[in-house]
Formats: structure tokens, C-alpha cells, sequence
């Protein structure tokens, strides 16, 4: 495989898993440590990676990675997640949901659903959504993020306050090791901590790759929130916590 198609192949299991290694990707592909010590030497030089001893790991920087690439990463768990939250949300409901791609496959699963009312901030999700007759979809408004459809601002979380949701369903950039629910947009942060503070139960998802990534600005913790959806068993002490702050943990199978 030429060396065109094997770096974007290394960013997607780096992205998945949080970190690379030497020995691990030279057996994946077939080559020399040589060949894969180049490769991440020339992944970090030009910051898509950071090298560490045996390896390399996704940068810590403060920007997302593009919302295509997003969309991409791990869609088939994305779906198991977004079938199980669904699962839980009742029809005759109301709901908010935020911006994010784990977002945007809840509302797909949801588009059997009937007399719901859904908030939202996330211009996909509106539109997504636009195909469930039994769904009434009320936008925010708000200043438009091109890059994601985002709706953030004043504007959003003022006319979020105007509702009291049975449901909010969020998503986020990253997870660390204290059970900190992370992102990297201040205004997308002030937005979502608005929709937890107007909603009666609140679900987070997210699946296993947020475990390994950091963001720099804070939402809640896991002991806010209700119920977590994801796809991997939660890493370290996070699951004792859950248990402590009564944060039901489901892990969907993707099968």
C-alpha cells in the first residue's frame, strides 16, 4: 500500500482507538518499522499526530476535527448507540437535541416516532427530521456555524430557556478520566449547559473514541447526567463513579 493511502488509514485507527504504535502499524499494513516511523514523523510534522514513545496519539490541540471526517468515525456504533437512545425516548415527548453527528444518527432513529415535539440547535437534525410527519421541529436560531450547522449564540440559549423538556439528548468532543464532559466552541458550551439546565432527564452520547481525546472547555460531568450511551465499557474508575453519582451507563452493541 503506497504511502498515499496508508496515512489517512493511520489517522482513522488513531482516531478510533487514541493512540498508534511502531510495531502495531507495521503489521497492519505489511511493512518496515522504518516505513511507519516516517509515516508518523510525517503525520506530526504536519499536526495530525503527536509522537510519543513507540507511537504517535491524536494531537491535543484546541480545535475538532472536521465535522466530515467526524461523520466518518465510527458510524456503525454511532448507529447502535442512536437505536438504543432512541429506545428510551417515548413517543409523545419533547426533546431537545444539540449539535453533533452522534446527534444527528438519534434523530435518524427516531424517524418512526410519533407526536414528539423536537428542539434543536443542529440544522441536520432539523432537517433529518423533517421527514417524520409525527414530529413537530422547532430551530432555535441563533448564529449559523458553517462548519457543523451548528446554531450557537445568545440568540439559542435564549430560546432555550422558553422550553421545559421531558428529554435532552447531547453529545460532546471528548471524555476525560474525572467523568468531565468536553468540547472545544465556549458559546457551544454555554448552549448545551442551557439545554441540561430545562431538561427533566438528560442522555449523553458518545461513543468509545471520546475516551481518548481532550477539549478545553468544560459542560457538566457524568454525575449530571442521567443516562450515558456508548459503545465501549467506560475506562479506569469511571464506572465505580457513575455508580456513586447514580449515571446509568448503557453499552450499545453495534453486532
Amino acid at each position: 500500500m503506497s504511502q498515499t493511502f496508508r496515512q489517512p488509514e493511520i489517522l482513522e485507527i488513531a482516531r478510533s482507538s487514541g493512540k498508534v504504535t511502531v510495531d502495531g502499524l507495521a503489521q497492519h499494513f505489511g511493512v518496515t518499522l522504518q516505513t511507519i516511523r516516517r509515516d508518523l514523523t510525517e503525520l506530526a510534522e504536519a499536526g495530525k499526530l503527536e509522537r510519543v514513545h513507540g507511537g504517535a496519539v491524536l494531537p491535543s490541540g484546541t480545535t475538532n476535527i472536521a465535522y466530515d471526517d467526524r461523520r466518518a468515525l465510527n458510524p456503525v456504533a454511532k448507529t447502535a448507540i442512536a437505536r438504543a437512545c432512541a429506545a428510551r425516548i417515548p413517543n409523545a415527548s419533547s426533546l431537545f437535541l444539540n449539535i453533533g453527528t452522534s446527534t444527528e444518527a438519534v434523530a435518524r432513529a427516531l424517524l418512526h416516532h410519533e407526536n414528539l415535539m423536537v428542539v434543536t440547535n443542529n440544522m441536520h437534525v432539523a432537517n433529518i427530521l423533517a421527514a417524520n410527519p409525527g414530529c413537530e421541529v422547532v430551530v432555535t436560531g441563533g448564529h449559523l456555524r458553517r462548519t457543523d450547522g451548528g446554531l450557537i449564540g445568545t440568540l439559542a440559549t435564549d430560546t432555550i430557556t422558553k422550553f421545559k423538556f421531558d428529554l435532552a439528548v447531547i453529545g460532546c468532543s471528548a471524555l476525560d478520566q474525572d467523568g468531565d464532559i468536553l468540547d472545544f466552541d465556549i458559546q457551544e458550551v454555554s448552549v448545551s449547559q442551557a439545554i441540561l439546565r430545562q431538561a427533566r432527564r438528560t442522555f449523553l452520547v458518545a461513543d468509545r473514541s471520546k475516551f481518548t481525546r481532550s477539549a478545553p472547555a468544560r459542560i457538566a460531568s457524568l454525575a449530571d447526567i442521567d443516562t450515558f450511551l456508548t459503545d465501549a465499557p467506560l475506562p479506569g474508575e469511571l464506572p465505580d463513579a457513575c455508580a456513586q453519582w447514580g449515571t446509568e451507563v448503557v453499552v450499545a452493541d453495534p453486532g
